[in-house]
């Protein structure tokens, strides 16, 4: 008995199913840490952590810009105490309290794995994570043959969300 040829489209659908269950827990942490990133402009879920540092004695406002980050500004001076948006610095003393705003730490975790770059050493994760997901938009389009009425309806919605990213894209 001869043995069959498996339908390319059917080899696609294989791959396609067995991919997303293997990229199902990541998914998650993609899609939950990209929610949470929406509101990384404001202080949703994150507790307020202050740390001392010794720092050398009558820094000025410039010096300390790199150790405060943003909030560097100062916002009034009172003796030797420079108060700033997120801390204060003793001028004589050179001791600094910083305040930050930290998200719990497995939310911490996954932004990080979120906003890996190559200075990661795991970027190559998101490299991978971008072309499985890349693989799953183009095989989409192979799951049904284009005779099949749901593969037209699915045209419908292919060209409504190009249309919605197209409008996002330009807001």
């Amino acid at each position: 008995m001869a043995k069959r040829k498996t339908p390319f489209s059917f080899q696609v659908r294989i791959i396609h199913r067995y991919l997303g269950y293997f990229l199902s827990g990541i998914m998650f942490v993609y899609a939950l840490s990209g929610i949470i990133m929406v509101y990384r402009d404001t202080d949703f879920l994150k507790t307020e952590v202050t740390t001392e540092r010794t720092l050398a004695p009558n820094l000025t406002p410039r010096d300390l810009a790199p150790i405060f980050k943003k909030g560097a500004k100062v916002i009034k001076k009172e003796g030797a105490i420079l108060y700033l948006r997120n801390g204060n610095y003793n001028k004589e003393t050179g001791v600094a309290n910083i305040k930050k705003m930290q998200l719990p730490f497995v939310l911490d975790k996954m932004e990080k794995l979120h906003k890996a770059n190559t200075n990661s050493p795991i970027y190559f994760l998101n490299v991978f994570f971008g072309i499985a997901l890349l693989f799953f938009v183009f095989s989409a389009f192979w799951m049904y043959t284009p005779k099949m009425p749901v593969f037209k309806k699915g045209m419908y919605f292919t060209v409504g969300g190009i249309v919605l990213t197209v409008i996002l894209l330009f807001v």
